[in-house]
């Protein structure tokens, strides 16, 4: 029995080794399932055939190929549309601490040496064999992340190896990070500015849902660059949070761990992740509509008393998500701990359906209002009305309140 027999189904590389003898598993696939295989997902292989050969061969078998990084020697094979990626054997010519200029070549252990850590650069014949070059094996069993050869090296030819050692040693490592490792990260800190945010970004979201949350970011703070990632970051509030059960969910993390202004600028967030980190920031302001009809801001108030009359206010007018991440930020705010009334807050708007104003502008011109401005006006004011009224008027009401708004009057659109 070889690790190859923990996979479910192995016949697709079975497939590709029938067409590339010589090709072999490598990396995480072969790491996952030397750790017991559980969690096995993309098997990438490495294989000393140039490119434009190992893609004319798989075709010439049958076998769909996309061309997905030719120009580093990488193609997509597809077989019973599971996507496996394979790439030529390689050597780096030159570095610039993102980009790499490569060359092929047929020596496993100098394809090998360019990898990043140990523990990463295995590889897994199709007899089950594993090549083991740089300890790899010894360090996964010792929970023991190192950088393959000169950790100083590793950094400069990529620095978002830096943050890379930080999520894989969160999940496996020990206690204490390796110490040439932490020293070449602490000493090469000031590489973090030159890498963009959306790289940033991608590690640091997969790096707050991580196992051992606190001790990374702690580890990542004494090494000097997790403000350099994260402006102003909070790990009081975030830890505050987790005690409290926050979901493992990145960014409602990274939105706890920070509020700094320009947080979504620096990562260079999605427009989408952006306003959502803005809603559930507490120096925004949410709106909302008290009984009277008048604006309350509810960002001082945002509190777990607040009434089903206010919850369904704040839910005509805001993402029920963004509501439930402003009350893990709002907990952690107020240090309330274990369980509390923000359980039981965000239960409530959990049940709670979205309420939606039922009433639309052609529901005007069918009441004889003229096509113009004057439609969005009176529409308007009946919302006003609705909200004021905890959102409970039905359709029927809502119609009814119009009607009496007509004729236009300064009066009947105050109300």
């Amino acid at each position: 029995m070889t690790i190859l027999d923990l996979l479910p189904d192995r016949s697709g590389l079975d497939r590709i080794w029938s067409i590339l003898p010589q090709a072999r598993l490598v990396g995480g696939s072969v790491r996952d399932l030397l750790l017991g295989g559980q969690d096995v997902h993309d098997l990438d292989l490495a294989t000393p055939e140039p490119p434009e050969e190992m893609q004319a061969r798989l075709e010439a078998a049958g076998v769909k190929t996309i061309p997905t990084g030719l120009s580093h020697g990488t193609i997509t094979a597809l077989i019973a549309r599971v996507p496996y990626e394979i790439t030529t054997l390689r050597r780096d010519i030159t570095t610039d601490g993102r980009h790499a200029e490569v060359a092929w070549t047929t020596d496993w252990q100098e394809d090998a040496a360019r990898r990043d850590f140990t523990i990463n650069a295995l590889f897994c014949d199709r007899h089950g064999e594993i090549h083991d070059y740089f300890g790899g094996q010894d360090d996964l069993k010792a929970h023991r992340l190192r950088f393959v050869g000169d950790a100083g090296q590793r950094i400069e030819e990529d620095a978002l190896r830096i943050l890379r050692f930080f999520r894989f040693d969160a999940r496996f490592g020990d206690e204490k990070p390796d110490a040439e490792a932490l020293s070449a990260i602490t000493a090469r800190a000031g590489l973090i500015a030159g890498l963009s945010g959306e790289r940033l970004a991608s590690e640091m979201l997969r790096i707050l849902v991580g196992p051992h949350l606190m001790r990374t970011l702690g580890h990542m703070n004494e090494a000097g660059i997790l403000a350099s990632i994260v402006p102003a970051p909070r790990l009081d509030r975030l830890a505050r949070a987790l005690d409290n059960g926050l979901p493992e969910d990145g960014l409602l993390r990274l939105g706890v761990l920070s509020d700094a202004p320009d947080l979504a600028r620096k990562l260079r967030l999605s427009g989408k992740q952006s306003e959502r980190l803005a809603r559930m920031n507490p120096a925004n302001r949410l709106t909302s509509f008290d009984r009277d009809g008048g604006v309350m801001p509810e960002a001082a108030e945002f509190v777990p008393e607040l009434s089903d009359d206010c919850l369904r206010r704040l839910l005509s007018r805001h993402p029920k998500e963004s509501l439930i991440d402003r009350s893990w930020s709002a907990q952690a705010d107020s240090g309330a701990q274990g369980q509390s009334g923000w359980d039981i807050l965000r239960a409530r708007l959990a049940a709670m359906v979205v309420p939606v104003f039922p009433v639309v502008g052609r529901d005007a011109v069918a009441l004889g209002v003229p096509a113009g401005k004057d439609i969005g006006v009176l529409i308007g004011a009946v919302t006003r009305w609705w909200r004021a009224r905890g959102c409970l008027p039905d359709r029927e009401a809502c119609l009814r309140e119009l009607k009496n708004r007509l004729p236009l009057s300064p009066q009947g659109l105050g109300r």
